[in-house]
């Protein structure tokens, strides 16, 4: 069955998708209560947005995203990563990718490359940033695939174990 790609009403699919990104991303239940209020407060930003994936009916992945804003938490953060490499500039007119995640079941079918230029086709913005978990991964060779280069390496987030990886690419992404 192929996928089919839509805009997601986020809020009212919290559960369902934080139960894929648990799956996708190895969330316990504790860490899956804390994302559903920060996903939660993030669908209230300005220009927040979600799709999702869609198979036989089932969520299989979904993506969300805003406009940045350099007052916001994540951006609090990588400033600093990103400036030690004259980077900084990223966080002015860009599109964040906040979270993107494909059920184990669907990984490798396309899904995750139709989610991230679906969302990043509706940005105004001239360029796209995120983070991924800092290693050679599937997720960072989409990221390559689709334009991105690395920003920043070795962003260590508050409560997470392993580092990230800033990444950025202009916009609209390759095909």
């Amino acid at each position: 069955m192929d996928p089919v790609i839509g805009p997601l009403d986020m809020s009212a699919h919290v559960d369902e998708a934080l139960a894929v990104q648990a799956l996708a991303f190895g969330l316990s239940p504790e860490e899956v209560a804390v994302r559903r209020q920060i996903v939660l407060r993030h669908m209230t930003y300005p220009g927040a947005r979600a799709f999702g994936a869609t198979v036989g009916g089932a969520l299989a992945g979904f993506v969300y995203g805003m406009p940045n804003d350099r007052a916001h938490w994540w951006s609090t953060v990588v400033e600093p990563y990103l400036r030690a490499q004259d980077n900084t500039g990223w966080l002015d007119g860009s599109f964040v990718i906040t979270e993107l995640h494909v059920h184990p079941a669907h990984q490798n079918h396309g899904i995750g490359r139709a989610l991230i230029t679906t969302i990043t086709d509706t940005a105004a913005e001239t360029q796209s940033i995120l983070s991924a978990i800092d290693t050679d991964s599937p997720a960072r060779g989409l990221y390559h695939s689709l334009g991105y280069v690395d920003l920043a390496r070795r962003v260590h987030f508050p409560s997470a174990p392993k580092p990230y990886a800033v990444m950025g690419a202009p916009l609209p992404l390759p095909r």
